[in-house]
This record gives C-alpha cells, structure tokens and sequence, in this order.
C-alpha cells in the first residue's frame, strides 16, 4: 500500500467514526480496543499485548484534533499518521503497571480526559475499568457505548478497505496453499498449521486469532483447536483461518481438505455436499435491504443426521476483526439472535457445517463476500472442494 493509499485509507475510517460519534450525540470517543484505535488512526503497536492491557487509547473528539496515547517509549511508532494530530504518554493504571498508586494515577489520567472534552458532557468509550468510570461519571461525564459507535462506523467499508481486503484475502491465500503443499499424513495437527502461520507473517501479515484446525474426529463437533495429534490418510482436515493478515485486515474463511493421496470416501463427500449446498444456498440471501430475521428464517440448514447445533451462525461482519453484524441461524435467533439490515459495502463470511451428532467427520466451510448493490460479490477464491486441484 503506497503512502497516498494509506492516507486515504485512514482518513475515511476516521470521517465515519466521526459521523457516528456525532450521531450518538456524543462530544468525542475514547477507544481502547487496539483494534478500534487502528480503526480511529491507522496505527498498531503491541496489538495482542494490549488486548489485555490497557497501555495505550485515542481521543476522537467529534470535531478537533484526534489525541493518540501511546504507550511510554513508543511515541515515535505513531509519527507521521495524518489522521493523529497530537502524540503523548499514555497514562497506564492498571494493576501490574500502577500497584498501590493505582488511585493516583487514575486521577492523573481523569484530568486529562476532562482536559480535553473541554466543557464536553457526553463521552462514548468502548472498555474502561469500573475506577476510569466511576472518576468520568463523578465529574459529570454521560458514558455511551463506544462499541456500539465503532461497530457502526466499520460495518459499511469505504472503498479504500475493500481494496486493502482484496490485498489481504489474497495474500492469505497463498498462505493456504502453502498450508496445502505441505500438509502430509504423519504430520501432526500442529505442524500443518504452522504453515499458516508462516504464510501469513512472511508476506506481511499479523496474527491468527484462532487454532481451529483439526483432524478426523476431531473435526466433529467442530470448535476443537488444533492439537499434536497425528494426520491420518484418508482423514478430513479442517480449518477456519481466523487470521488478521495485511493491513490488519482479516481473512475468515473455512475449507476441509482430504489428507494424503487419497479419494473421499462417500460419507466425506456426501457431508461435503451437504455443507456446500448450505454455503451455495445461504450466500444467495445476502443482499442490500435483507434483513437479518429474514435470512436467518430463511437460511438453508443440513438435514438433522447432519446438522451439529455448534453451527450458531448464518454469517457475520470482517473488517480489521470479526464485527458487527453476527446473524445466527433460526434454531438460535430466538435466544440469541437480533435484527438489522445488510447494507451495500458491508463484508461477511458466510458459514457453513456438515457434522453428525455423535458422528465421526464433519466438514467446515467458509467464504467472505462483499455486499454490492444488487448483491454479493464472491471476494475468497481458493478452491472449496476436498481435494484441490
């Protein structure tokens, strides 16, 4: 991505973020969810670290200078981001960094916050510590769900993420086909994934944020990760990429392989033919002013022989992580399920499974898809069969 891409790129995420704090009716936005903070800026540092830690947050006022604090010593990481205006020290106080001073600290960081809403009365945050709110509401301050803002700035891409998810989809693919060049029985569940792993990284990639790969009957029911144990011939493996690839954009797609030179058996193909139908057929719903209820009642599911309940979902939102929307299948939508609508420019996986309760395979599939305006486009395009060619 050249400088200029880069730019534009950051510059659009911010402008909806913006728009959506303005229609929350909130004076700025604290974020702390790394993920959100690349969202707001365009910069990453210590991603995963700071999943757990919250070491580093930015300041979006809904009109004024966006505030970035970094985590101390790593101010220079961030310089030269066009959508940063200012960079300072983060204040940290959680307990492994402030101990007994924690009191202290959380005071220092308040001031600043207040500091900056400047007279602001409405603030929306994704994730703050019970101590940041409590200091926030006592002087004054209405907190807003900054997740719910989040999520509705980055559920529609601007044209500049759609290409960076085009770069990322691609890159992670050649990572699959490294994957699939040197998967071999006698390798174990682990060794296979690895190559994912190194895929990924080595053109540029991040993390993966799940181990969902597994083998023979570890494949059903499905959300077991991946383990030492060794790859038969013959087995299905099946995985479910969940990686954040280039850019920080990620690549959610599922695919089940035949292991060894060997055909599927009938019982393999017939569970493949069951879950492509249900991908083939769930894909076709998508398209602009659906509404979630209605592909959800809609949604085609395997037959009971072969239909696992761990398959909650008909789809869900991609951007830079699994996002707003999660449209869950009927057998689920009463209980957990809620309604919307799919809007052009949204990015979705579509899933699908073929797993026996009680059984000894399942398949596991997957594709991503952008949503146009008189439907899907197909952006994953790795072969989906057992045996890629």
């Amino acid at each position: 991505m050249t400088p200029a891409e880069s730019a534009a790129l950051d510059a659009g995420r911010l402008a909806r973020l913006r728009e959506q704090l303005a229609t929350a009716g909130c004076d700025a936005g604290l974020f702390y969810d790394p993920i959100n903070i690349r969202y707001a800026t365009g910069t990453s540092n210590m991603q995963v670290y700071s999943l757990h830690n919250p070491c580093r947050y930015v300041f979006v006022p809904t009109v004024g200078e966006v505030v970035l604090f970094e985590f101390k010593g790593c101010e220079h990481l961030s310089v030269g981001h066009p959508a940063v205006m200012e960079i300072r020290p983060a204040i940290s106080w959680y307990d492994f960094i402030s101990g007994n001073r924690t009191e202290e600290f959380v005071g220092i960081w308040a001031a600043e916050i207040l500091e900056l809403l400047d007279g602001g009365t409405r603030l929306a945050v994704d994730r703050l510590d019970p101590l940041g709110a409590e200091r926030l509401t006592r002087a004054g301050v209405a907190l807003a769900d900054g997740q719910r803002v989040a999520n509705q700035a980055r559920m529609v891409k601007t044209v500049e993420e759609v290409g960076a998810v085009r770069r990322a989809i691609e890159s992670c693919e050649a990572a699959i086909a490294d994957m699939y060049t040197a998967m071999q029985p006698g390798m174990t569940e682990q060794e296979i994934w690895s190559h994912l792993h190194a895929g990924n990284i080595s053109r540029g990639g991040e993390w993966l944020e799940t181990r969902l790969l597994t083998s023979g009957p570890r494949t059903n029911p499905w959300y077991q990760e991946c383990s030492n144990k060794v790859v038969e011939s013959g087995e299905l493996v099946a995985f479910d990429t969940d990686l954040i690839g280039l850019a920080g954009y990620s690549v959610d797609v599922s695919r089940t392989w035949v292991a060894g030179d060997v055909s599927p058996t009938s019982q393999q193909q017939r569970l493949y033919e069951h879950a492509h139908t249900q991908l083939l057929h769930n894909m076709d719903l998508f398209k602009p002013g659906a509404s979630f209820a209605e592909i959800s009642f809609a949604a085609h599911l395997p037959p009971p022989d072969v239909h696992s309940i761990t398959n909650a979902a008909v789809a869900h939102g991609i951007g830079l992580c699994n996002e707003y929307p999660l449209i869950l299948n009927r057998d689920h939508f009463e209980t957990g399920g809620y309604d919307g609508e799919v809007l052009e420019g949204m990015v979705l996986c579509v899933e699908a499974l073929a797993a026996p309760p009680g059984g000894d395979e399942g398949v596991k599939l997957e594709e991503q898809i952008l949503i146009t305006a008189d439907g899907y486009e197909k952006l994953s395009t790795y072969d989906v069969t057992l045996s890629p060619s």
